[in-house]
C-alpha cells in the first residue's frame, strides 16, 4: 500500500513559515502514516527514505536547470515565460517568479524533514547504529540544502524566529551552520558506525556516506574561505570513491525528463563558458554535437549525455574531481602556487579511465602563468567542465571574479536572486532584494 508523507503537517509541527507548500505529498511506497513519522520508528525510517527521494526528484533538477540557465551551462529551448526570465536574468528577474519558489520551497521543506529526522531519532527505540546513520543522514541534507541556497540567494533562512517565522541568515552565517551540520554527521558515525539495516533499508544504495559529508565539508569550507580546513576535509575525500544521487523506474532521474526528454532546456555549445579548451575529452563526455540552436533566443546548442543519458542514470553527490580543485584554489589564496598547480594538473591530465564517475578531460599539463589571477582562471576553467551541471557554477563564477552583471551577462546573468514573492508576503524577516 503507498502511503504518503504530508510536509504540510512537517511545516506546522517546525511551526516554520517558509514555502510550506500544504498540499504538497511526497509519495512513497515504503513511508508512514503522518502520525507514524513522528512517533514510530517505522515512521521516521520512511521519512528518511523519502527526504532522499524528495531531494533526487523534486529539489536537484530545478537546483540543477534553473542555475544551469543564469550560468549559461543551458539555454531555454520552450517559450515558457519562467524559463525565459531566468535565462535573461538581470532587472528582468524579480520575486514573482515561480520558480524561485520552486528552489526556495523544495530545499526547506529537505531542512524540515531533516530536522524532524535529528529531533526525533533520539528519542525514539531504534539500536545504536541504525540511530546513528539517520541522524547523520539527516545532518548531510540539511548541510546540502543550506549550502545549495547559498548558490542564488545572499541570504539563507534556516530556523525559525520566536514568532515561528523562518528567520534569514547572512551567507557566511549560513555557510558556517551548514559546516556545522557536517560537523554533527562526522561526529555521529564516529562514535557508533551505522547499521547494517540503515545501509542496507534507508541510506540510498550508491550513497556513500562518509565521503560525501567529507567532500560536502570541503566544498563549504572553500565557499566561507576557511582555506586550511578546505584542503584537510578534501584530502579525507577517497579519491577512488564516487557517491550518487540514484534512480528508478518510479523516481526518474529529473534533468534526463527536462533537458533530453521534453527538450525544455538544452546544453550550450562548449560548456555555455567561453573558456573551453579544445581537445578537453569532458566536452565530448556531457555533449552530443548538434546543429541546432535554441527557441525563441537562437544561442547555439547540443544534445545531452554524461550523467543525464537515461531517466534512471545515477547524479554524482560530489565530482571527485572537485576535490582537487578545492584544494588548487584553497592554495591559491594561501599563496601555495606550486600546489595549486600540482592539483590543477591532476584534473588537466586525468583521464576517463581512472575517474570513479568516468570524467576525464585528458589534455595536457598546465603551462600558463604561475600567477594567482592566472591560477584562478585555470580553476574556473576546470570547475566549469569538471562540474558541469552539478549546480555550482553561479557560485564559481561569483567567487572567482569571472565578469558578472550589471558590466556583463555573458556567464552570468545576476549575482544573487531576487526572494519569491509569496516568501515575502508571509514573512516579514524576508530580506530586501539584491540589486542585481
Amino acid at each position: 500500500m503507498i502511503k504518503r508523507i504530508h510536509i504540510g503537517a512537517i511545516c506546522l509541527t517546525l511551526g516554520l513559515s517558509t514555502a510550506c507548500a500544504d498540499s504538497l505529498d511526497i509519495s512513497n511506497p515504503n513511508a508512514a502514516s503522518e502520525p507514524q513519522v513522528i512517533i514510530s520508528t517505522d515512521g521516521i525510517q520512511a521519512l528518511a527514505v523519502g527526504m532522499q527521494q524528495y531531494y533526487a526528484t523534486s529539489v536537484l533538477g530545478p537546483l540543477i536547470i534553473d542555475t544551469g540557465l543564469g550560468s549559461r551551462e543551458l539555454a531555454a529551448n520552450q517559450t515558457f515565460i519562467g524559463q525565459l526570465i531566468l535565462e535573461s536574468g538581470g532587472t528582468t528577474m524579480d520575486g514573482s517568479l515561480a520558480d524561485l519558489g520552486t528552489v526556495l520551497g523544495g530545499e526547506m521543506n529537505v531542512m524540515r524533514m531533516a530536522h524532524t529526522l535529528i529531533a526525533t531519532a533520539p528519542t525514539l527505540n531504534f539500536d545504536a547504529g541504525t540511530r546513528s546513520g539517520i541522524i547523520a543522514l539527516a545532518h548531510l541534507y540539511q548541510a546540502k540544502a543550506i549550502g545549495d541556497l547559498t548558490v542564488v540567494f545572499e541570504q539563507v533562512p534556516i530556523a525559525a524566529d520566536s514568532t515561528g517565522h523562518a528567520a534569514f541568515l547572512p551567507r557566511a552565517e549560513a555557510l558556517a551552520a551548514a559546516i556545522q551540520h557536517l560537523d554533527s554527521a562526522t561526529a555521529a558515525i564516529t562514535a557508533t558506525a551505522p547499521s547494517a539495516l540503515f545501509n542496507t533499508k534507508i541510506k540510498s544504495s550508491r550513497l556513500d556516506l562518509v565521503n560525501t559529508i567529507n567532500a560536502l565539508r570541503a566544498r563549504y569550507d572553500l565557499f566561507a574561505g576557511n582555506y586550511q580546513a578546505a584542503i584537510t576535509a578534501a584530502n579525507q575525500v577517497d579519491p577512488k570513491a564516487a557517491s550518487y544521487v540514484s534512480y528508478d523506474a518510479l523516481n526518474l532521474n529529473p534533468v534526463f525528463s527536462n533537458v533530453v526528454q521534453a527538450r525544455s532546456n538544452e546544453p550550450r555549445d562548449s560548456l555555455g563558458t567561453p573558456l573551453a579548451e579544445p581537445g578537453d575529452a569532458r566536452l565530448a563526455f556531457f555533449l552530443i554535437p548538434d546543429a541546432s540552436v535554441s527557441n525563441p533566443n537562437k544561442y547555439p546548442i547540443e544534445k545531452l549525455a554524461g550523467f543525464f543519458s537515461t531517466n534512471v542514470s545515477p547524479i554524482p553527490m560530489y565530482i571527485p574531481g572537485e576535490m582537487p580543485l578545492i584544494r588548487a584554489e584553497a592554495n591559491v589564496r594561501l599563496g601555495n602556487l606550486t600546489a595549486a598547480v600540482q592539483d590543477i594538473n591532476l584534473v588537466r591530465t586525468k583521464k576517463a579511465a581512472n575517474d570513479p564517475v568516468g570524467l576525464g578531460a585528458n589534455l595536457p599539463a598546465y603551462s600558463g602563468p604561475v600567477t594567482a589571477p592566472a591560477l584562478l582562471t585555470e580553476i574556473y576553467r576546470q570547475r566549469a567542465a569538471e562540474l558541469y551541471l552539478q549546480g555550482l557554477r553561479f557560485e564559481d563564477a561569483r567567487r572567482l571574479g569571472r565578469p558578472g552583471p550589471p558590466s556583463s551577462l555573458v556567464e552570468r546573468n545576476r549575482n544573487y536572486w531576487p526572494y519569491p514573492n509569496q516568501e515575502r508576503q508571509n514573512n516579514p524577516n524576508t530580506p530586501a532584494d539584491p540589486a542585481t
